[in-house]
């Protein structure tokens, strides 16, 4: 066994961190006590809104049904509940919400890219929502094969309560970028795990956008099975009067040579508009020589919005190449605006063009063309909800 292999054996054989923020993985729903909102993963979600998905509300839905549009080489199924794919990202539930939907998702299905293929275009998949209740649950697994270079994007629309678990492998030297786009319904709720495992040099890049919904709350973790793998997480997110966005994500170094990147970025309009990120990076004592910064910016357009950011960094080695943070949250830049309308432009156009900027090197960073323009228009969607003269 060479030294490598040998350091991510040990990278794979990891200790339990004691944290509060790492509760205890378990299958078993009876494992994970009711949530009551002073648990630290539960103190910035409103439990109340959340239709019962984190106690016992029956899960038995139908109203989320999956369309989808590949490459003839890209392999789609329905999974049995049994299926050696489930579980094959090493994913183990950490909350009540996710271990329910192991146990009881009436809906599991896979996407596999086949190991050194490289796909002309992406993979859309369309969930829609037509049913609040009975709630759904989904479990889907991505695969993407050895050395294979692909694109997945997962559309939420329509109405729906959803509870949903992705688990995603990207295996040794391939490439993947993973979207996922929530577009709900003002009265959709999603709570979403999405779970990553990075093989040996390879590539992963997952972007979470999200701009409808009542609640929306994802946890997005990710781990590497090999050295030299690369993670890189984007968000875009927008809140409007009385939305809950909660993105959590937890990048754990498990392996030597490896990188991340996360940058966050949100914007936040009207009375009750509240946006949670929570950032976690954890670097174990394997992890030498690896590079990791995480980011999150968040832009309040009106009073009465509420933006919480948590950057954290877990170091159990010094030897690393670079590790940081950065978290700001503020209102719109005076002197962007300031020398915007010296030049005679309009103070709500000013205002657009400030926003647009905000996101647009963040959504170029995705590198989807078939996308950019799209998202683009969602900005200008969501801003027109909101009458500009207001602002500020």
């Amino acid at each position: 066994m060479t030294i490598a292999e040998e350091q991510v054996r040990h990278a794979l054989e990891v200790e339990r961190v004691e944290s509060h923020l790492h509760p205890t993985g378990s299958f078993e729903v009876d494992d994970h006590a009711v949530p009551n909102g002073r648990e630290e993963i539960w103190r910035f979600t409103p439990l109340k809104r959340l239709r019962g998905l984190h106690s016992d509300a029956a899960l038995d839905g139908a109203g989320v049904g999956a369309e989808y549009d590949a490459p003839e080489s890209v392999v789609f199924e329905s999974l049995a509940a049994d299926s050696a794919l489930l579980g094959s990202s090493g994913f183990v539930p950490t909350d009540r919400i996710a271990a329910r939907v192991w146990q009881e998702a009436g809906q599991r299905w896979a996407v596999t890219v086949p190991a050194d293929v490289e796909l002309d275009r992406p993979v859309f998949v369309t969930l829609t929502g037509t049913d609040l209740e009975p709630a759904t649950a989904t479990h889907s697994v991505i695969t993407a094969g050895a050395r294979s270079r692909a694109t997945v994007v997962l559309r939420f629309v329509g109405s729906a309560t959803l509870a949903d678990n992705v688990e995603i492998v990207v295996g040794d030297g391939a490439d993947l970028t993973v979207v996922s786009i929530d577009d709900w319904s003002d009265d959709a709720v999603h709570v979403g795990h999405r779970h990553a495992q990075v093989g040996r040099d390879a590539h992963f890049k997952h972007v979470d956008v999200t701009f409808g919904g009542s609640v929306v709350r994802h946890d997005s973790t990710a781990e590497y099975a090999g050295p030299g793998g690369d993670v890189e997480m984007l968000g875009l997110y927008f809140a409007d009067a009385g939305q809950h966005i909660e993105h959590r994500l937890f990048v754990d170094h498990t392996a030597p040579k490896t990188k991340s990147h996360v940058t966050y970025k949100g914007a936040l309009q009207g009375q009750g508009a509240h946006t949670v990120w929570i950032g976690n990076v954890l670097i174990r004592k394997v992890a030498e020589g690896i590079e990791t910064y995480e980011e999150n910016r968040n832009l309040v357009l009106t009073d009465g919005c509420q933006a919480d950011s948590v950057p954290n960094l877990e170091i159990e080695t010094g030897e690393i190449v670079g590790a940081g943070h950065a978290s700001a949250t503020g209102r719109f830049d005076d002197e962007q605006l300031f020398y915007l309308r010296s030049r005679g432009i309009a103070e709500d156009e000013a205002r657009r063009l400030v926003v647009h900027g905000f996101f647009n090197d963040l959504i170029r960073r995705i590198n989807v063309p078939e996308l950019e323009e799209q998202l683009a228009a969602t900005v200008e969607a969501e801003l027109a909800k909101n009458v500009l003269q207001e602002l500020g």
